[in-house]
């Protein structure tokens, strides 16, 4: 019988709005938003409060997820705009890459509904802790290279594509674990840990990660655990995530966004120098076997363990460079023709010199790809499905 893949920990609702200059301009104008108000800290509670803290975010180029008072406020700001509604969730996202690549798993969901049950694959079978139906979607803004809106003031241009998550989701706040998780874990070979980021209830959360280390011990010996990190609301959770799960991870993963979050500082990704102090920085604080840190230019993996994850890289940044380039309906086919497509030269140089300078360093430079209309929703997402791709065709040895 094949081993289970067991991805977590709540699976999303989204709706991907579709970036409209016309629209943004129009609601700038009409809220009378200028240039000095821009801030991506302040509490989002309303639509000018979200409009602002979009423009924010896109006048930096930098992508982050953020909490909205109530999704009321998201269904109003999205009725501006056409959208699309799908999936989301870091397991949910890498569930669907892993079903296009014919790699069958099971979802942990915390909620549910009929925009669910229509979207999700058969392949990807679930076990879920929700006892009704909920819907409470994520907005996701996904904005391109020169995206230019006109304040009343002025006008921003983004200087990098990149997305934004806003949610107020009730269901992935109280994070309640379906009670046949520890059976569902006992044949499985690999369980992703993702989804702690919207808690906001200390206590909560640690009777959660309290639950999660009891289901920890029905995983067998050689299965790996895989903890993808993300934008949490309060950082002192994240510490704790890792206070409690750390020792229980194989592959601890991020992103560029999260790793100067880390840092409190911002990293040159071509430099060298600053990367190699970056990661090492970062692997103190966080002390996995392995630390992944997946950004545009290369993926890098730090610790022990590294090196024998190499090929789950290759396969990592294969996969979300397909995503990028054809998005949600990328096949096996598409990821073996971007396998011959050229690599950022900035990004395997890079590797090249944290290789030579860490001996517990491996990576591969990330793909330089010229695409009108790329995807960057869910990339990060899509890195974690195709880690754990390599990770399984590793074992049967494909």
């Amino acid at each position: 019988m094949d081993r289970t893949l067991v991805l977590g920990l709540g699976g999303t609702v989204d709706y991907e709005l579709r970036w409209d200059p016309t629209v943004f301009d129009r609601l700038a104008h009409a809220h009378g938003v200028r240039r000095h108000e821009l801030t991506t800290t302040a509490p989002i509670t309303d639509e000018r409060s979200l409009l602002v803290a979009v423009l924010a975010f896109v006048a930096s180029g930098t992508g982050a997820e953020r909490f909205v008072a109530s999704s009321e406020v998201i269904k109003a700001f999205v009725s501006h705009f056409t959208h699309e509604i799908t999936l989301g969730g870091t397991g949910v996202r890498a569930g669907l890459v892993l079903h296009a690549l014919g790699i069958p798993s099971v979802q942990h969901l915390v909620s549910i509904d009929d925009n669910v049950r229509r979207l999700l694959p058969a392949s990807l079978s679930y076990i879920c802790s929700a006892t009704e139906d909920t819907l409470d979607p994520h907005l996701i803004v996904q904005y391109p290279v020169g995206a230019h809106v006109r304040l009343v003031d002025g006008d921003l241009l983004a200087p990098a594509p990149n997305r934004l998550i806003f949610a107020n989701d009730p269901p992935n706040r109280r994070m309640l674990l379906a009670s046949d998780l520890a059976a569902t874990l006992e044949d499985a070979e690999v369980f992703l840990v993702s989804g702690f980021n919207t808690m906001q209830d200390h206590d909560l959360l640690e009777l959660r990660l309290a639950e999660i280390q009891r289901a920890l011990r029905s995983l067998p010996t050689d299965a790996l655990v895989y903890y993808e990190d993300a934008g949490f609301y309060s950082r002192r959770f994240a510490e704790t995530v890792r206070a409690r799960l750390l020792p229980h991870i194989d592959v601890y993963g991020m992103n560029e966004d999260e790793l100067q979050e880390y840092l409190g500082r911002s990293v040159n990704l071509l430099d060298a120098v600053d990367v190699i102090r970056a990661l090492r920085e970062a692997h103190m604080i966080i002390p996995a076997r392995t630390l992944v840190v997946h950004t545009r230019y290369w993926a890098i993996a730090i610790g022990p363990d590294a090196g024998q994850h190499r090929a789950a890289l290759e396969s990592a940044v294969r996969v979300a460079a397909t995503r990028y380039r054809v998005g949600d309906a990328l096949t096996a086919a598409d990821v073996e023709k971007t396998s011959v497509m050229g690599r950022h030269g900035g990004g395997v140089d890079l590797v090249a010199a944290v290789e030579a300078a860490l001996a517990d360093a491996a990576g591969v430079g990330a793909f330089s790809l010229d695409v009108a209309s790329p995807t960057t929703v869910g990339l990060g997402d899509t890195f974690v499905g195709g880690f754990i791709a390599g990770v399984v065709r590793s074992k049967e040895g494909v």
